[in-house]
């Protein structure tokens, strides 16, 4: 015995309410991808720069210059990535600034990411990164 025709349900227009109430997630995943992915590059960025900043701190002759000489190779180095920091600061340890010793730099920077619409997200990120350069022992510093 076979149902009537109006008794079988029909699936008509089940792919397009499936659609309607998967797209709004799927959009949300992609905007966390994108956050996610912000989040990554910002940390080589600023790993890069801390790194910049402190083989230039290295250079340096005195811990004025260093310290100078840091802070513009990191303000370079992220410019150059077209990274934007909300607040960029560039510390820089010279206590062991002698020759033969050492100079560290930390780069900090709050990423920005409220931009990403759709998203409950923290307005910035703050990301440090530390690095130390060795000061060659055959050459002259000035206290």
């Amino acid at each position: 015995m076979t149902r009537p025709r109006s008794a079988i349900r029909s699936e008509d227009g089940s792919a397009t309410a499936e659609l309607v109430i998967l797209t709004p997630l799927l959009i949300l995943f992609l905007l966390l991808v994108v956050a996610f992915g912000r989040l990554a590059g910002a940390r080589g960025d600023v790993d890069g720069a801390a790194a910049q900043a402190a083989r230039a701190a290295s250079i340096a002759r005195d811990p004025t210059s260093a310290t100078a000489a840091a802070t513009q190779a990191a303000q370079a180095a992220l410019g150059s990535e077209h990274v934007t920091c909300a607040h960029l600061t560039v510390a820089v340890d010279t206590t062991s600034f002698t020759a033969g010793g050492n100079v560290a730099v930390t780069v900090t920077c709050a990423v920005t990411l409220s931009d990403l619409t759709g998203l409950h997200l923290p307005a910035s990120e703050t990301i440090a990164e530390r690095f130390v350069e060795p000061l060659d022992r055959y050459r002259a510093t000035t206290p």
